[in-house]
C-alpha cells in the first residue's frame, strides 16, 4: 500500500476513533463538575504530555539519525570497495584481476542478494563475507616491489577494513530490531492517556468544538507513531534506502 494512503488511514482511523469516544463521553458521561476539573486536569495534561511529547520526539530523531547512519555506511562501503580495487590496480596483473573480478562480484552480491533480504528481515547469505575475505587474502598475498607497491598493497588493505567495518554496520542497522516491546508499550499507552483519556476531563466547551479537538490530538499522535513505525528499518517501509550506492560503484568498476 502507498505510504501516503496508509498514513491517511491511520490518521483518520484514530481521528475517528477519538471523535467517537469524545462524543459518548459528553453524551452519556458524568457531566457534574467537568468545569471544575480544567485546572487540575490541565496541570497533569501539561506533565504527561510533556513527557510523552519528549519521549516520541527521542524516538523519532534516534530512527531518522539511524537512517542518516545507514546511508553514510552503505555509502563508505562501496567507496572504500573501489578505491580498494583502484589501490590494487597498482600491484601485479594476476592480483589486480581478481580483485576487480572480486570486487565487482561482491557489489552484485549486496545490490541483488542482500539487499532485498535487508528489506524482507530475511537470512542474509554468506556470499558476500566469502568475496570479501577472497578479496583480503588477495592482497595479502600479493609479491610487491618497491615502495610504490607497498604502499598500495597498504592502502588496499587498509580500504578493505572499511569496506568490512561499513558492512558489519550496515547489517546490524538492518537487524538491530527498531523499536523495543517495552518502547512500543510506552508510546501507545502514552497516547492513549494523552490523546483520549485526559482530553476528555476537561469542561466548558461545546460539543463539536470537544469532539474537534479530541479527535485532532488523537490523530497528530497517530501520525508521529506511523512516522516511527515506517523509520524502523532504514532498508524497508517510509526510509527504504536503494542499494545506489552500489550501483555506482559498479559503474565505476566496470
Amino acid at each position: 500500500m502507498n505510504i501516503f494512503l496508509a498514513g491517511s488511514l491511520w490518521v483518520v482511523g484514530a481521528a475517528g476513533v477519538g471523535a467517537v469516544i469524545g462524543y459518548l463521553v459528553r453524551r452519556f458521561g458524568w457531566d457534574e463538575g467537568r468545569a471544575d476539573n480544567n485546572d487540575a486536569a490541565g496541570q497533569v495534561f501539561t506533565i504527561v504530555g510533556g513527557l510523552h511529547a519528549v519521549l516520541v520526539a527521542f524516538v523519532l530523531i534516534s530512527l531518522y539519525d539511524s537512517v542518516g547512519g545507514a546511508t553514510q555506511d552503505a555509502q563508505t562501503e562501496a567507496d572504500s570497495l573501489v578505491a580498494a580495487t583502484w589501490a590494487a590496480d597498482a600491484l601485479p596483473a594476476d592480483t589486480a584481476d581478481r580483485v576487480r573480478q572480486l570486487a565487482v562480484s561482491y557489489a552484485q552480491t549486496v545490490e541483488k542478494e542482500e539487499w532485498p533480504r535487508l528489506a524482507d528481515g530475511g537470512a542474509i547469505p554468506a556470499t558476500g563475507w566469502s568475496q570479501l575475505d577472497q578479496m583480503r587474502k588477495a592482497v595479502a598475498a600479493a609479491n610487491v616491489d618497491g615502495d610504490w607497491q607497498i604502499d598500495r598493497k597498504t592502502e588496499a588493505s587498509n580500504q578493505l577494513w572499511s569496506v568490512y567495518q561499513s558492512r558489519t554496520q550496515r547489517l546490524n542497522n538492518a537487524g538491530g530490531g527498531g523499536v523495543g516491546a517495552v518502547v512500543w508499550f510506552a508510546l501507545i499507552l502514552g497516547s492513549i492517556i494523552t490523546a483520549i483519556l485526559l482530553p476528555n476531563l476537561f469542561g466548558g466547551t461545546r460539543l463539536a468544538a470537544h469532539i474537534i479537538i479530541v479527535s485532532t490530538l488523537a490523530g497528530t499522535i497517530t501520525l508521529l507513531l506511523f512516522a516511527i513505525y515506517q523509520l524502523q528499518n532504514p532498508f524497508s517501509g517510509g526510509a527504504s534506502i536503494p542499494p545506489d550506492a552500489f550501483t555506482s560503484a559498479l559503474e565505476r568498476l566496470a
